[in-house]
């Protein structure tokens, strides 16, 4: 049996060689779709055609808005036995970065391109290159008849890029999986990842004062009302700033760099006139933290520091800072949330995935952190053991002249078409895990 599959995998590896013309193809298309964001909303005729695509490759496919204009797909095939065999989630965003300005492009951005065995256009590498080799891996799998025991989930999503909410709102409908791959940019590496939270700190004094009442009111006995909440501000920014310190000498994590958590002030808006004693001013920080942490203890963490400063301030204590974290989109609310991802390195999934690399490519792959953040956390904190494994560079990503080697995205997609045969025809040890993430309950 083992042997008979062995064998049915090579073939198929040796077509998706001989058909590769229909990949590019299939990703020529999906780069013409100009689906940048910011500003967004712009993916529904992009999403149609992936849903089509998965409904002609046996898949019950459905699209749903996230956000107006920008729908979700969500796609299952079911097993031949799913109660018994393992179930595999895909994953894919469907948003590329924005362009800027096209006259430093050497080809049009939205153009295909194929240049001494690399692929030209925006998304190429980030990662509508991963999403068309899944794509095409699953047409194969479909059109040579392969049954697999196990179920075959497939998201493609928006937002990623501006932090929105595609993936976490595919969670929070409903979820199940024995494994998941997000096919997120990593040079065929099996990739964890820290996480990102947002945050606004904001100082507000419930009284307006022009600006020729402040001598006379740092004056008067007791009677802070002349302060400016820019002034206090640089007081808790020197607080994130020491804290930030601390964590590099105190936090470490296998894969990062010392200091990688990392307390960035990134905006600060305050006052409204050099007329007026600013009476507001507010802090949108971007806080980057390791593997074994989560986003809300990260955000207690810093709140319970800064109100420690607060406390030893008069003014502050008066008028204590709010806080506000993350978001569902960068575009809509200013905020956004990456929850980290931690490799179990034993867990099942990862070491098939692992042999499916060995035996195409001969090598074992790399199995590291990724210095940048994907949608992933957001399912393996559904309780879905997921890794990031995809095709092209990080340093192509959001680049000018974005390009993706050709070689690379044809090997992914025939190491999937191994992983897929073989994990959705492997027996579960155990009856699965119900991994239900609820609107306003969630899983931890």
């Amino acid at each position: 049996m083992q042997h008979a599959m062995q064998d049915q995998i090579r073939r198929l590896q040796a077509l998706a060689e001989t058909r590769q013309d229909e990949l590019w193809t299939l990703l020529e298309r999906l780069v013409a779709y100009p689906t940048v964001s910011p500003p967004a909303r712009n993916t529904g005729q992009a999403q149609q055609y992936v849903a089509s695509y998965l409904q002609a490759c046996g898949f019950e496919a459905s699209v749903w808005d996230v956000y107006p204009g920008d729908p979700n797909v969500t796609a299952l095939k079911r097993g031949a036995d799913s109660a018994n065999y393992r179930s595999l989630l895909l994953n894919g965003h469907i948003d590329v970065a924005e362009v800027g300005d096209h006259a430093q492009w050497e080809r049009d951005p939205f153009r295909l391109a194929h240049e001494n065995g690399r692929v030209y256009g925006r998304g190429v590498s980030d990662m509508k290159g991963g999403l068309a080799a899944l794509l095409f891996a699953l047409k194969l799998l479909h059109e040579e008849n392969i049954e697999l025991q196990g179920d075959l989930l497939m998201q493609s999503v928006i937002g990623e890029e501006a932090g929105e909410a595609g993936t976490r709102a595919c969670i929070e409908r409903g979820c199940e999986a024995d494994f998941a791959i997000v096919a997120d940019t990593s040079s065929l590496a099996i990739q964890g990842q820290g996480g990102v939270i947002t945050g606004w700190i904001t100082i507000q004094h419930p009284e307006t004062q022009h600006d020729g009442m402040r001598a006379r009111l740092l004056r008067e006995d007791g009677n802070a009302q002349g302060i400016s909440a820019i002034e206090k501000m640089m007081k808790l920014v020197a607080g994130l700033q020491e804290l930030e310190r601390r964590w590099s000498v105190e936090k470490a994590y296998p894969g990062f760099p010392p200091g990688s958590t990392t307390i960035n002030p990134a905006v600060i808006e305050g006052g409204r006139h050099a007329a007026f004693i600013a009476d507001r001013c507010a802090l949108w920080i971007t806080v980057h933290f390791y593997p074994d942490e989560d986003y809300e203890a990260v955000a207690r963490e810093i709140e319970e520091h800064l109100m420690r400063i607060t406390s030893a301030d008069p003014w502050l204590r008066q008028h204590p800072p709010t806080f506000r974290w993350g978001g569902r989109s960068m575009i809509e609310e200013r905020g956004e949330i990456f929850p980290s991802l931690a490799l179990d390195r034993t867990e099942a999934g990862l070491l098939q995935l692992a042999r499916s690399h060995y035996a195409l490519l001969g090598a074992e792959p790399q199995i590291d952190m990724s210095p940048t953040v994907t949608d992933a956390g957001w399912i393996a904190r559904a309780g879905i053991p997921t890794v990031i494994y995809g095709p092209g560079e990080l340093r192509h990503a959001h680049a000018v002249n974005e390009s993706a080697d050709k070689q690379e995205l044809l090997a992914y997609v025939q190491i999937m078409i191994a992983f897929i045969c073989e994990w959705c025809s492997t027996s579960r040890p155990e009856a699965p895990v119900n991994h239900l993430v609820e609107e306003g309950r969630e899983k931890h």
